[in-house]
């Protein structure tokens, strides 16, 4: 069954149209589901066999996160060099524009392998405005993606996308990757406040894209990796602070025949991010440089399936959110933080929904290898 706003004491309409919609009759509504359905092309992503690509090379620039920082210094580390971004100045002209910050994440990744470059965008971030501004100030051409990949169904991770489309088109490659974590990303979202959105479909498909469902691990443009689906085989417990609901609404949502039965109530039911990914390279010498963005499923659960997905133990690196925030305490963030001494990484990077209380904690009991994020930051980490 599809769940829609013209069936009897629907959940809730996704839009206010809904009465304009209805009216055409069930004939005009299945002429319209019909035309969905035909039009949600999506393939399987390329599963990542036995063989674990590696690159030389990786840098990754934070384009947008919750905070700029000024007069911090570049620094040299082991393995890694952080390079950050100041101002916006120039010789001959007044800046007029700087670098924005938000509630949202978006991640810049470019890797060499030999002779080969690879660009991949992770995330878009709560508003076009500020991901285009960022990337324009920080140098970033969209010309340059080999692929894109989004973490998880919620507004701070893809907010962004629609304008960002619309502001480049005809400059993304034909046919460009567009990766997610499977249909549940496309379903419609409530958070404590209303609703918190839903992901378009249409305007994916509209700019050219090749919308790609990555339940597995599936290579991303022949030098990363995504995790596939996040089991939970840690103590974490994560916090589930939207509720989602399967079917089209307004042209919008998640199609119940690709959703789990169970899922399809009609109702707005617990949002369990199954559909959540992170994204990996893995650094000649060093080992996994692991993208978590928003870590609904648990950090340590994403690191470790980041390592079970290739085998690979050594961490490198771990950057991203990692959602340890309030009612979260600090016995759960001293267990976590007990999880990455076994891990061992090398370097933390905490950005976005990390919460303040973990970078203090961490801070403490790991030292400089926790490190804080800030939009503009570049992270590159070179290879043995």
């Amino acid at each position: 069954m599809l769940f829609g706003p013209c069936a009897p004491d629907s959940a809730a309409p996704f839009l206010s149209g809904a009465g304009a919609l209805c009216s055409g009759g069930f004939g005009f509504v299945t002429a319209m589901m019909a035309t969905l359905a035909a039009n949600a092309k999506a393939q399987p992503a390329k599963i990542m066999g036995r063989a674990v690509p590696e690159v030389d090379r990786l840098a990754v620039r934070i384009v947008t996160d919750n905070i700029v920082i000024q007069f911090v210094p570049n620094e040299q580390r082991e393995g890694m060099t952080i390079e950050r971004k100041s101002g916006n100045t120039s010789p001959d002209r007044p800046p007029r524009h700087m670098l924005n910050g938000e509630w949202g994440l978006a991640m810049h990744a470019e890797s060499k392998r030999g002779d080969e470059t690879r660009h991949v965008l992770v995330d878009f971030g709560y508003t076009p405005e500020v991901l285009n501004n960022n990337l324009a100030i920080l140098g970033i051409d969209p010309s340059w993606f080999d692929a894109m990949v989004l973490s998880h169904g919620h507004y701070d991770h893809f907010g962004g996308m629609v304008g960002f489309l619309n502001a480049h088109k005809g400059k993304l490659k034909q046919k460009l990757p567009f990766y997610v974590g499977g249909e549940d990303t496309f379903c419609i979202r409530r958070n404590p406040g209303g609703q918190f959105g839903a992901l378009d479909r249409k305007a994916i498909l509209d700019a050219d894209l090749s919308l790609m469902m990555a339940e597995e691990p599936a290579l991303v443009a022949d030098h990363a990796f995504t995790t596939g689906r996040i089991g939970q085989v840690s103590f974490e417990t994560p916090l589930l602070p939207t509720t989602e609901i399967v079917g089209i609404f307004d042209g919008f949502g998640c199609f119940p025949e690709k959703m789990p039965a169970a899922k399809n109530t009609g109702q707005y039911i617990a949002d369990d991010f199954e559909h959540e990914i992170a994204t990996i390279y893995n650094v000649k010498g060093r080992g996994l440089v692991v993208l978590t963005s928003c870590s609904h499923r648990g950090v340590i659960n994403a690191v470790r399936q980041a390592q079970t997905a290739s085998g690979i133990d050594k961490v490198f690196a771990v950057i991203g959110g990692f959602h340890i925030v309030p009612p979260l305490g600090d016995d759960y963030i001293n267990k976590t933080i007990a999880e990455f001494k076994a891990i061992d990484p090398t370097y933390l990077v905490t950005a976005h929904c990390t919460g303040d209380r973990f970078y203090d904690l961490a801070r403490a009991a790991l030292g400089d290898k926790v490190i804080h994020s800030a939009v503009g930051t570049r992270f590159v980490f070179a290879g043995t």
